[in-house]
């Protein structure tokens, strides 16, 4: 039997790994196979194009290189990582996938919503999560907790103007599909956060969701 593939998504600041971590933990004490990871990175060639993407120094990257190197970076932890643990039955937790490249390069950068269509079909073959966990929070709330906890990277140097858009993008994935991506209140406690997640994600399981979704 299939396993089950989970993606958390979200802005700057939102938990997402935090809460990828905890309900790792969780489902791993009720006794399920479980792998966490994440994007860009996963693979040791993910991590090396990770270096690279989020470096601040590459401030001058060109809009489509980036997209081209979470591409890469995606292809490469498909067929390391995800697709091996699905097929043997795992549930993989991972910490971003397609649509935070849609959000950040489509809506954040204006790249043409078709270019990121096509290539990403060419990297994943159609690969979608079963369930997305959408973390939502307002964009000033999330850069001023990132930088609370000193984390800066190369797209956290963007204006708010940028993370506004992505968030909008964000918003307009769910509304699109509303099955799949769960929009989650990210202004709570990081318990009251968990809570809610657990309950989505037990609940999903218990109406015997398998295999991920390819279209």
């Amino acid at each position: 039997m299939k396993g089950v593939f989970i993606s958390f998504e979200g802005i700057e600041g939102t938990g997402k790994t935090t809460q990828a971590r905890l309900l790792a933990g969780h489902l791993s004490d009720r006794g399920y196979a479980t792998v966490l990871t994440e994007e860009p990175g996963g693979t040791p060639i993910g991590l090396r194009i990770r270096e690279v993407l989020l470096k601040v120094e590459h401030r001058e990257m060109h809009h489509m290189t980036e997209l081209l190197l979470y591409n890469a970076s995606r292809c490469q932890h498909i067929h390391e990582v995800v697709l091996p643990a699905v097929n043997s039955g795992r549930i993989v937790l991972t910490d971003r996938f397609t649509d935070s490249t849609i959000a950040y390069q489509g809506y954040g950068r204006g790249i043409d919503l078709s270019v990121i269509d096509a290539l990403d079909r060419t990297a994943t073959g159609g690969l979608k999560p079963d369930l997305t966990l959408l973390l939502d929070l307002d964009v000033a709330t999330g850069l001023k907790r990132n930088r609370g906890a000193n984390k800066i990277d190369r797209l956290e140097l963007e204006d708010i103007e940028f993370h506004t858009r992505v968030r909008a993008g964000y918003h307009k994935l769910s509304h699109k599909e509303p099955e799949r991506i769960r929009l989650i209140d990210a202004s709570g406690s990081i318990e009251e956060i968990q809570q809610e997640i657990i309950i989505m994600v037990d609940d999903f399981l218990k109406k015997g969701a398998t295999g991920s979704s390819v279209n």
